[in-house]
């Protein structure tokens, strides 16, 4: 049997959790949750976009040489959906120019890692509400992304390579001011170091907790990795804090370990599950 390349196996394993009818409703429910109508900033001068990037995690800009088009129609339409994401659309040529926009596109900008990521222009042209809305949840990736079988497929196709994952009952009294502090810690390594979170009160979240030999008596803990070479770490923490989720992803960084080796052979078993 062909070696599977590094990179692809965790994702693979990851692939192994299927989507749940509740996990799949809950998503939707998300993408469908609407309060005041939103409509996208109008974007006039290079310093206004940069600014409006600069200021949201997440931000969708509509780069458009005609607002005739079919496309944006079906960009307004979709702007209801995402409360947490940030809407914009400009058809200044400086801007456009400033972006290397040469035809009609759709951009997503995540500050994470400073990604632009271009839908390219056949796809405007076949454009609807659910390729568009698809391709916004895949690649959404915020400070602190919460794991699911959609987000996983942009957080793989990150340049990102090393994942710190925060596994903890969103349900637990702690929650709250534990989140408040990761997502504090996630921005020291914005570019370097991509934070999740796997909530281990999803039933279909128990695989993923145990590819990091952690049970859920030892939670709530941390597990970093690194897709390039497999290489992961796992530490249980009593308390969320800073100053702790740093001292972990410093010494990863520095190539510090703090649990036993796994070997590929072994990793290789786990994802084959």
């Amino acid at each position: 049997m062909e070696a599977t390349p590094p990179r692809c196996l965790f994702l693979l394993f990851l692939f192994t959790c299927k989507l749940s009818p509740d996990v799949a409703a809950e998503i939707q429910e998300s993408s469908d949750a609407s309060s005041a109508p939103q409509e996208p900033v109008r974007l006039t001068g290079v310093p206004a976009a940069m600014e409006f990037i600069a200021a949201a995690e997440v931000a969708v800009i509509g780069f458009f040489q005609d607002l005739e088009i079919p496309a944006v129609p079906v960009f307004h339409g979709v702007v209801q959906k995402f409360q947490d994401v940030s809407f914009g659309i400009s058809t200044d040529p400086e801007v456009l120019a400033h972006y290397n926009i040469t035809e009609n596109t759709i951009s997503l900008f995540r500050l994470v890692d400073n990604e632009q990521l271009n839908l390219e222009s056949e796809d405007i042209e076949n454009i609807d509400d659910t390729r568009l809305s698809r391709f916004i949840e895949i690649n959404s990736l915020h400070f602190v992304t919460e794991y699911n079988p959609v987000t996983v497929i942009g957080l793989f196709n990150s340049m990102v390579q090393i994942h710190l994952l925060l596994m903890m009952d969103k349900a637990s009294p702690e929650y709250e001011e534990s989140l408040h502090r990761y997502h504090k810690a996630a921005k020291l390594f914005q570019g370097k170091i991509l934070f999740i979170l796997v909530d281990s009160g999803v039933k279909e979240n128990g695989k993923m907790i145990s590819f990091f030999k952690l049970k859920k008596s030892e939670l709530p803990a941390l597990a970093i990795y690194r897709t390039l070479d497999e290489e992961w770490d796992t530490l249980h923490v009593t308390e969320v804090s800073i100053e702790g989720v740093q001292n972990f992803c410093d010494g990863f960084l520095k190539g510090k370990r703090l649990s036993e080796n796994h070997d590929s052979e072994e990793k290789t078993q786990k994802v084959e599950l």
